[in-house]
């Protein structure tokens, strides 16, 4: 089936981490894709130690997209595109139960991914492989192709009072 987090609100990758260590405590195989993330997010630490999750390889530092140059944003476009290829390869060449799919709506929107590309993978995964993608903004075909669908909506963050991201909270 086909899972949706998103908007505007804080636990997105949150949620998809729980569901994937969920499915590794039932001996499920995961694949857990990250984009515009780095390889020090909380979560893939606590990830990295269950045995039935892959973790794809993030860079060690990357630029918000509003703070890349268009050299930046050409080679982050080069590197994203090459971990979802590969994910898509390994995903349909073994045997995974989920494949976690984090930020791919800000990947598509931001136009480092193919939004084509990424719908036909979902729509033409392998029987019983659990889909799960996050983001901001997902284009509405993946909300009426998808089984679940959460929005995180938020009220009030701290963010808005000019506090930054704090370690083991907030990443």
């Amino acid at each position: 089936m086909i899972h949706i987090y998103y908007g505007d609100g804080k636990g997105k990758t949150t949620a998809a981490a729980g569901l994937a260590a969920r499915a590794a405590g039932n001996n499920m195989h995961v694949m857990f894709v990250q984009f515009l993330k780095t390889e020090d997010s909380g979560e893939r630490l606590s990830l990295e130690r269950l045995e039935t999750v892959t973790l794809t390889p993030c860079p060690r530092e990357l630029k918000f997209t509003f703070d890349m140059d268009e050299h930046e944003k050409q080679q982050a476009v080069t590197m994203f595109r090459g971990i979802f290829e590969r994910s898509v390869s390994a995903a349909l060449s073994q045997r995974y139960d989920m494949i976690v799919l984090d930020e791919i709506f800000d990947a598509v929107n931001e136009g480092m991914l193919s939004e084509s590309e990424v719908f036909e993978f979902i729509t033409n995964a392998p029987d019983g492989i659990e889909i799960v993608m996050t983001g901001h903004n997902p284009p509405e075909r993946f909300i009426e192709a998808a089984d679940y669908v959460t929005e995180f909506k938020k009220v009030k963050h701290p963010f808005d009072r000019g506090i930054g991201g704090r370690k083991g909270v907030e990443f």
